[in-house]
Formats: C-alpha cells, structure tokens, sequence
C-alpha cells in the first residue's frame, strides 16, 4: 500500500521570515527499484492580505530513495507558511492511479472564468467505476470580498472522470491546479470521503475551530489506517490574512476526527477536505 507523509515551510523557515521559494529533499521510508509517483495536495496557508492568493505546491527531482518538496508563491504576494500532505504510490502499486488539472490547460490566467472543467481518461481502465479524490495543489485568486475556490469530481466511469476548478461571487480566480487520485471502488483497506465546515455550522457564522468525529463506515482496517489530506475548498475573507490549516487526529481502525481552523483575525467563511485512509 502508498506511504503518506507531510512537508511545511516552517521545517525550512521560521513563519516571519517568509520566502518566495520554499523546498526541501524527503527520504522515503524505504528505496524503490523505479521512482513512485509523489501526488500533493495543499494542508495549510497563511498569506499576507491585500495582494493575490498565490500558493503552488509540487514534488519534483523524483528518484527511487528520494524526492524534492517545493512550495512557492510569487510576484508581489507575501506567503508566510504553507504546508501539503503527500502520498507516495509505489511503482508497483497499479491499483492507484493519479493526476491533475490546471485551469491553464483550458485558458489563460489573464481571462479567468468561474467555472473550468476537464474531462480527464485514467492512463488504464478500471474494471468498474472508481473512487477519485480532487485536491488543491495551486492557486492563484484575487479581486473580491473573499477567496473563494474549490475542487469536485462528476462523471466517474471505468475510463474516466471530470474534475472541476470552480470560483464564484466577486473572486477572480487566474489559475487553480487540482490534483486527483483514483482507486478501485473494491479495494480493500482503504477509505476516502470528503468533509467541509459547513457540515457542522453555516458558513455565515465564521469560527476559528471546527472539528467532527467520522467513521469509516465498516471499511476495515487490520491497523490504524495512514491519512492523506488536502484542501478542496476555501472561502476566506480578504480583510485580513488568509490563514487556514487542516489536520485529523483520534485515528483509530474505526474513525477520525478531521479539523478545519483559521486563526488570528482571519474570516473563514468555509473550507473542504478531500481524505483517504489507507492501511
């Protein structure tokens, strides 16, 4: 089964000393014969206000013992710490297969639109519709009350899926990259959903803190499952900076508790995760 790890600015750099590039060289827990494939999705931002939301997130220098974790932004915005779960895939393991989509991929950043949308074709199809999480890996949002965008996947067959990059309201969204995972629906030993603030209050009722207790809904698990998690979605205030962080403890064969939080004077209107538990 893939490995899950995490990666934040703040093992390179202290928060207040924040820098336009950001990486560092990860050892896997073990070498492969062939490189693994290294999808990430973003787990936490705080960005300076009054400038674009510019965060991007990727793995590169991929070889079988290691890889190079890299979170940049750019231009004129002030990125103080960022963080992004990863999910190694063996290069044995075909059961997984991963990809993603930018907005850039259908139009230019300077003619943004609301709502972007790719029919993507799994390199291999699977023998019956799959399970596929969309994750955010890099944004750039600016104009507007709030930042606002979000990920979803429609369409799932054997051969293939949709995934989306949509804003709405006032926000400008100029590029968006999504990240997306598929696995066999029968899989054994392994659980993915999706979560969002609004599950537990409305989202005109901002809080720094939400949190909920979920099962796996009888997936069973012979050990405490690994967690790989991502944002999906935002909906933040653009008074102040944007500050949001997820995160799941109380891991157990049988559930989790996932966390969405902002911090500081920051507004957090909404925010989604997408989640796969895996043993």
């Amino acid at each position: 089964m893939s490995a899950v790890g995490a990666f934040n600015t703040q093992e390179v750099h202290l928060w207040n000393n924040p820098q336009e590039k950001t990486s560092k060289v990860l050892q896997y827990p073990k070498a492969y014969v062939a490189p693994p494939r290294i999808p990430v999705g973003l787990t936490s931002m705080d960005v300076k206000e009054g400038t674009n939301v510019r965060v991007r997130a990727y793995s590169n220098d991929i070889n079988p013992r290691e890889f190079k974790a890299n979170i940049d932004t750019w231009a004129d915005t002030t990125l103080y710490s960022a963080s992004f779960d990863y999910l190694i895939e063996k290069p044995a393991d075909l059961d997984f297969q991963s990809g993603e989509f930018s907005t850039q991929d259908d139009h230019a950043w300077d003619k943004p639109q609301l709502q972007t949308s790719r029919r993507i074709n799994f390199e291999r199809p699977f023998v019956t519709p799959p399970k596929v999480v969309s994750f955010l890996k890099e944004i750039d949002l600016g104009g507007g009350t709030s930042s606002r965008v979000r990920t979803y996947v429609t369409n799932i067959d054997a051969k293939g899926c949709t995934i989306h990059v949509d804003t709405w309201a006032d926000t400008k969204l100029y590029s968006g990259v999504a990240g997306w995972v598929a696995y066999p629906e029968d899989k054994e030993h392994i659980y993915s959903g999706t979560a969002n603030t609004m599950d537990v209050r409305p989202w005109d009722q901002p809080q720094d803190r939400q949190h909920k207790d979920i099962t796996f809904q009888g997936t069973e698990f012979w050990r405490k499952p690994s967690v790989f998690m991502a944002l999906n979605s935002i909906d933040i205030s653009t008074e102040k900076n944007l500050r949001v962080r997820c995160y799941v403890d109380n891991v157990s064969t049988g559930g989790m508790t996932w966390h969405i939080d902002s911090w500081a004077d920051t507004k957090l209107w909404s925010a989604g995760i997408s989640y796969i538990a895996m043993n």
